[in-house]
């Protein structure tokens, strides 16, 4: 025979209709919604004597309430919570990056990228959350229409490495006229390294060779991001 050990729990199907998660959003949409009602709707259920909204809070907890520090975490760091699995945090996961791509593919409505800002817009939401460093390229035509896009590599805490030949590789098979690079500081430290203006130089060298305008490099962070081109380091 089962026997509720915690006379407070009520499950969210007991619940006032009006009051369950699902019921409000349809009924007054997505801004009547806490984060935690939002949340508990992805998780779909509780774990044994906790409701899935009881869970969920429990997640934005562990995340300092912080939407961007949810984005952050990872599927271990989320399974150490009691009622997330691996399916729970998949889940997770697979939300917070559908967030980022839907930012980023704003910029790429426009299709078109002409300076650093407009690079920054769209590579912000895809790597400030990296607890690691990636470095990306955006291939663009002559009239900087974004022909693609492509990880070039990932990397560790403070570096990653980066092949000129695959950069080059793919903007010659794409006819590419122009790049955009942009790569990410976990550390939050916008101002390029050494390394960062080195490489910058050596594929705008190598990029004269091809007839292919190297046009900036951006870096980006939690805390924004910084231009070679605006900052007068892309020389």
């Amino acid at each position: 025979m089962y026997v509720n050990v915690n006379p407070l729990y009520v499950s969210i199907r007991d619940w006032a209709p009006d009051n369950q998660p699902r019921e409000k959003l349809i009924k007054r949409g997505t801004g009547a919604l806490s984060d935690a009602e939002l949340l508990a709707i992805l998780l779909n259920n509780g774990h044994k004597q906790k409701s899935a909204i009881a869970l969920a809070q429990e997640v934005l907890q562990a995340a300092r309430n912080n939407l961007n520090e949810l984005g952050r975490l990872n599927i271990r760091q989320l399974k150490k919570l009691k009622g997330i699995g691996n399916a729970k945090a998949v889940t997770i996961i697979a939300a917070m990056e559908l967030s980022r791509r839907r930012q980023a593919g704003s910029i790429l409505e426009k299709k078109v990228i002409c300076r650093g800002a407009d690079a920054a817009l769209f590579f912000k939401p895809l790597l400030s959350d990296y607890d690691h460093e990636a470095f990306y390229v955006v291939y663009l035509n002559h009239n900087c229409r974004v022909l693609h896009y492509r990880c070039i590599s990932n990397g560790g805490m403070c570096s990653t490495i980066v092949d000129p030949k695959l950069i080059f590789k793919e903007a010659l098979e794409l006819s590419a006229s122009r790049l955009l690079l942009c790569h990410n500081h976990p550390s939050g430290n916008l101002s390029p390294s050494f390394a960062d203006i080195g490489l910058t130089r050596k594929l705008k060298e190598a990029g004269k060779l091809f007839d292919i305008e190297v046009m900036d490099h951006i870096i980006v962070s939690e805390a924004g991001y910084y231009s070679m081109v605006e900052e007068g380091t892309m020389v």
